[in-house]
């Protein structure tokens, strides 16, 4: 593999913005970073960024599909299809997040995504369900949710055979923290969503290991000033990080500007929640056997029910928390990228522009749409 030089960029490294600066990338990897004038290199191809960004990879923990393909799809090449869609818009990292189904189904499409896991297509499985409150199930189908019983617990991680890194649980369901600290103990992140829970439910579950709020504030009972519940609850405690869907329609800027200055860069995570529909139009769609209408990029229950995920991809994240939130480029880039790679025990190898990390590299114009996106040293 050839080695890249980007020169003539604002490059947003973990100690600053060096501006101008440049990256080299070797043999996959990014072999050094520096300000002002880049190394003399012939053997390097030169690509000129003309002053655009040069942020890390996107890293999405919460993933539903995209270009017209679920992850929940039996076809190896239909998952390829979405994952390809959302490299696109600059994620070089994912998981792969499947909606509540009988405990038999999501087995089987356990088993097919945990080669993919193995093949390094995704970073990992994300189980959003079954084990969730038919009170906050959104656009999960309430007649398959179900409390997390240990033997579907232990039938689920032995079916993913390492390859499942979170699972969401409601805390106020049976057996909700003996299942939390068994997903612990097996190096699974255990995260709260879609909970109609109480403060006092939610306690117990984060003391027994729960370190993720599942998009916070969406499928949640609502923050009440008298009764925080899970929203107040995730948000002031210093154990959990939180997803924020940042499509600036589940949730306002001001709440997630307020959300995500409280929680501060090292518990902020900007998510997609996206499903097949996203960067692929408007239409009709199925999540999890429910029948899903996207208009204007808006998905919801036919019928005119409740949000079902987005359209959302991560770079349209990025800017929004910029642009709609006020925030800065540097505190995205943490959200977007560094943090969540720390979550999934990554942080040592993507999620920061650095010598040695992967060369996941994403080239933003000046209104931070992606020009180019570099996966593992290669151009996608």
């Amino acid at each position: 593999m050839a080695a890249q030089l980007i020169a003539r960029a604002r490059v947003a490294t973990p100690d600053g913005v060096l501006d101008p600066g440049w990256v080299l990338v070797e043999d996959g990897a990014i072999s050094a970073v520096g300000a002002g004038d880049p190394p003399d290199r012939a053997d390097a191809r030169p690509t000129d960024a003309g002053g655009a960004w040069v942020v890390p990879g996107f890293v999405d923990i919460h993933c539903h599909g995209g270009g017209g393909a679920a992850f929940t799809s039996l076809d190896p090449a239909q998952v390829r299809h979405a994952v390809d869609a959302h490299r696109r818009h600059g994620t070089t990292t994912m998981l792969a997040s499947l909606v509540s189904r009988p405990v038999p189904e999501l087995v089987e499409q356990v088993a097919v995504l945990r080669e993919l896991v193995a093949d390094g297509l995704i970073a990992g499985i994300h189980l959003e369900g079954p084990f969730l409150s038919a009170a906050r199930c959104g656009a999960h189908d309430p007649a398959v949710l179900r409390p997390p019983d240990a033997t579907s617990v232990d039938l689920l991680l032995s079916a993913g055979k390492g390859a499942i890194r979170m699972v969401t649980i409601a805390p106020e369901l049976d057996g909700a923290v003996p299942a939390v600290k068994r997903l612990v103990d097996a190096g699974v992140l255990a995260a709260v969503g879609h909970t109609d829970a109480l403060a006092e439910d939610v306690i117990p579950a984060v003391d027994a290991g729960a370190s993720v709020a599942t998009h916070l504030f969406n499928g949640m009972r609502p923050l009440h000033h008298r009764e925080p519940g899970p929203i107040g609850t995730l948000l002031d405690d210093e154990r959990v990080t939180v997803e924020l869907i940042c499509d600036l329609v589940h949730l306002h800027p001001t709440v997630v500007r307020l959300a995500a200055r409280h929680a501060g860069a090292g518990r902020t995570v900007l998510i997609t929640d996206a499903i097949s529909a996203a960067a692929a139009g408007d239409g009709v769609y199925d999540i999890g056997g429910l029948e899903v209408t996207v208009t204007d990029g808006i998905p919801t229950l036919a019928g005119g029910g409740s949000l079902a995920g987005s359209t959302l991809t991560m770079d349209a994240a990025f800017r929004n928390l910029v642009h709609g939130c006020g925030l800065g480029v540097l505190e995205a880039v943490a959200a977007a990228s560094t943090r969540p790679a720390e979550l999934l025990g990554l942080g040592t190898v993507t999620g920061r522009i650095a010598a040695g990390y992967a060369a996941d590299l994403v080239l933003l114009d000046e209104t931070l749409h992606p020009s180019a996106v570099m996966h593992r040293g290669a151009w996608v």
